[in-house]
């Protein structure tokens, strides 16, 4: 066959496009709609194919969603937020108590749930701050589309049953600083994406299925409260646990191992730390009892040996501590039971062979299953004998790190001494129109982390009030019963709603 050339080629394209436009006029007089008008299935199809599709580059877990171009948005930023809850939406497999039934329109700053406030960079113009979904009992994951809320400082979700991996792209929230995924069946690794996010001060993971090992930088971040306790993470705590700046930190009810960690005598902010029921076998450090601003020491249900140090006399505004269900032995120092701001002491289940008559006169205390002569309730003499009988503990036999107190940073160098000229500078020749204004300065940081909540939008959904600090009894008195598991209540004021007692 003779080869076409060019200019066939473009009268074929031109005749065959003719011949198309003919025909649509022909078929529109057919059918009644020559005049410009449109059957209502037509409008509706013609609507559909102009439905803007948006798709990034998040893979196979990225949500289809569209936006209705008749839709519109106060802004740009709350359009890409409409994009965000439109693809969590789509994520959601349950909600039982339709919390995002209005999740519906371009006004997402009345989403149930959705929090509004003057965005940090340009105040002039609202966008989506917070989310707080907690005690929803709605059952989905996570979609990678949440990572396009760049300006989210708040995201709770505690007690759902929200499943599957914390996306990637929660990477791209640098405002974000309360994160609360507590009470949920997220399972995997330990989210490293966490490590990511600069301006974090909250982070609550506690009752997921995490496990492996805790990342050691997690320790060196600016958090002020960490809670990943009732998970499956199995690892020694690291050398560089005490760099943490924290104010709280519950790492109970995990596999940890190893060393109680004497860099605890670094964590001069901590006020409150729980380990128990992990498998810490060692001597309790005597650098804990540097910290004078903890108030509560747990360490119960692990294998720790030898005796309470001397130097916990110096930790003067502790108000609970509890000891129980360990081996530890000797007698409990004297200056434990007279701090000023102790309530409980727990020490039961040990094997101590004496007490002060201070701890007797504690508003609560715990003395039961130890070798204490004419206390009851103690173990037998022949459990007594039997492990006293021992060799005594040598509290350096646990190759545990050594203390290395922290160091100030040392102070910048100072600039060098530039020598004056001996002859005088050349005159300044200045402009005749006045220099532009200097460009804006960065936005501050977000609020610290004891401050509220963005503001919400009119009439917000009432937040349920913080319940009363607990006050441990010996025994312990019995959990209140809530629907679910719910984690536990440590005096740290935050925007998210407490969680009920850990015992």
């Amino acid at each position: 066959m003779k080869k076409k050339t060019h200019f066939e080629l473009r009268f074929l394209h031109i005749s065959l496009l003719i011949a198309f436009l003919f025909g649509a006029s022909v078929s529109v007089s057919a059918s009644g709609i020559g005049h410009g008008r449109l059957t209502e299935a037509e409008t509706l199809y013609i609507k559909q194919r102009q439905l803007l599709y948006y798709r990034d580059e998040f893979g196979d877990r990225g949500e289809n969603v569209t936006v209705d171009p008749s839709l519109v948005f106060e802004n740009g930023r709350l359009k890409i937020a409409y994009i965000a809850l439109q693809a969590w939406k789509q994520a959601i497999l349950s909600d039982p108590r339709n919390l995002t039934r209005n999740w519906v329109g371009s006004n997402v700053c009345k989403y149930k749930g959705v929090f509004c406030a003057p965005a940090l960079d340009n105040p002039k113009i609202r966008t989506v701050a917070g989310i707080d979904l907690n005690h929803g009992d709605i059952a989905g994951y996570l979609p990678e589309e949440l990572g396009l809320l760049v300006d989210l400082a708040l995201f709770h979700i505690n007690s759902n049953r929200f499943c599957g991996t914390v996306p990637h792209k929660f990477k791209h929230l640098k405002l974000l600083f309360e994160l609360d995924l507590s009470n949920n069946r997220f399972a995997g690794k330990f989210p490293a994406v966490v490590l990511k996010l600069p301006s974090l001060k909250f982070l609550d993971l506690r009752f997921n299925e995490f496990e492996g090992t805790v990342p050691r930088e997690l320790f060196d971040k600016p958090l002020d409260a960490i809670f990943i306790n009732h998970n499956r993470f199995v690892f020694d705590l690291p050398d560089n646990f005490g760099n943490s700046p924290v104010s709280v930190i519950v790492l109970a009810n995990n596999k940890f191992h190893g060393c109680v960690p004497s860099s605890l005598g670094n964590m001069s902010n901590l006020n409150e730390i729980i380990l128990m029921n992990n498998g810490f076998r060692s001597c309790l450090p005597p650098e804990i009892g540097s910290l004078k601003n903890l108030t509560v020491f747990d360490v119960s249900f692990n294998q720790l040996l030898g005796p309470i140090p001397d130097s916990f006399g110096g930790l003067v505004s502790l108000e609970q501590l509890n000891v129980a269900h360990n081996l530890l032995s000797g007698k409990i120092p004297a200056s434990i039971c007279s701090l000023p701001s102790l309530q409980n002491f727990t020490y039961s289940y040990n094997f101590f062979t004496g007490e002060p008559p201070a701890c007797l006169a504690l508003r609560s205390f715990d003395d039961r299953r130890n070798c204490i002569p004419a206390r009851p309730l103690q173990r037998s003499a022949g459990q007594c004998k039997s492990f006293l009988s021992r060799r005594p503990v040598d509290c350096s036999s646990f190759r545990c790190k050594p203390f290395v107190p922290s160091l100030p940073a040392p102070p910048p160098p100072s600039p060098p001494i530039v020598p004056v000229p001996s002859s005088p500078p050349p005159p300044v020749v200045r402009p005749l129109t006045p220099p532009p204004p200097p460009p804006p300065s960065p936005s501050p940081p977000p609020p610290p982390v004891y401050s509220p909540p963005p503001p919400p939008p009119p009439n917000p959904p009432p937040s349920p009030s913080p319940p009363p600090p607990i006050v441990y009894e010996s025994p312990p008195p019995p959990t209140p019963v809530y629907e679910g598991p719910l984690p536990p209540i440590y005096g740290v004021s935050y925007a998210s709603p407490p969680p009920p007692p850990f015992y």
